[in-house]
């Protein structure tokens, strides 16, 4: 099997990818990144410096490649699989891409603000950021009623890599700054997206890690 992921169950960038991967159905092998361990560290570390996951491993193609867009974008590249998640089309692609950066830099990167704070070292809080990164996520939340409205999926009918991205993201956004009665078209998404069989593997194999997620 040529290829491997590293990742977390958790994290919400590597269920994108996880995602991706079930929808395409092609074989990978998982590997589990605990930091915690210091000879596993160190070999995560060899493989990418960075020490941020996911990181999918090819080694039929000698290559490493980190980043949650840029791995499905290789993969519809070299392994795709069942379905194609970046259209051909210039323009759908464009528009698969152009969500997918928003849900990542503006649903994402806020939530994520929200919940490593709790992690932080008792005085060291940054109770304003916190509250920038709930304002960014209301505001998030009224592009996207508005730019998912009459559509099915994030760029219209076709499921997307947007989509993929989309999942965790408002999967983990919701339990942070819940959407309320306010944003009705993105809390149907966000159901549309739970039943999508992928995602809910995804989310099914997350749910032993739960309890370390901070409340």
């Amino acid at each position: 099997m040529s290829l491997t992921l590293y990742f977390h169950p958790l994290s919400s960038f590597c269920q994108k990818v996880l995602t991706a991967l079930y929808e395409k159905d092609i074989a990978f092998e998982k590997h589990v990144v605990n930091f915690m361990d210091a000879a596993e560290n160190a070999r995560f570390t060899e493989i990418w410096p960075i020490r941020q996951f996911p990181v999918l491993r090819d080694t039929a193609r000698g290559r490493i490649i980190p980043e949650s867009s840029l791995i499905i974008e290789y993969l519809d590249q070299h392994y795709p699989g069942k379905v194609q998640l970046l259209p051909e089309d210039r323009e759908e692609a464009f528009e698969a891409r152009r969500l997918d950066r928003f849900f990542d830099l503006h649903v994402q990167v806020p939530m994520q603000k929200t919940v490593t704070d709790k992690l932080r070292p008792e005085g060291q809080n940054d109770s304003f950021g916190v509250d920038e990164a709930k304002a960014k996520l209301n505001t998030a939340y009224g592009v996207l009623e508005k730019e998912l409205g009459g559509k099915t999926w994030a760029t219209g009918e076709r499921y997307t890599m947007a989509d993929c991205a989309a999942s965790p993201a408002l999967f983990y956004a919701n339990m942070s700054v819940p959407f309320g009665a306010e944003y009705p078209g993105v809390a149907a998404y966000l159901d549309r997206l739970m039943q999508r069989p992928s995602f809910a593997r995804a989310v099914e194999e997350a749910r032993p890690y739960f309890d370390m997620r901070p409340e």
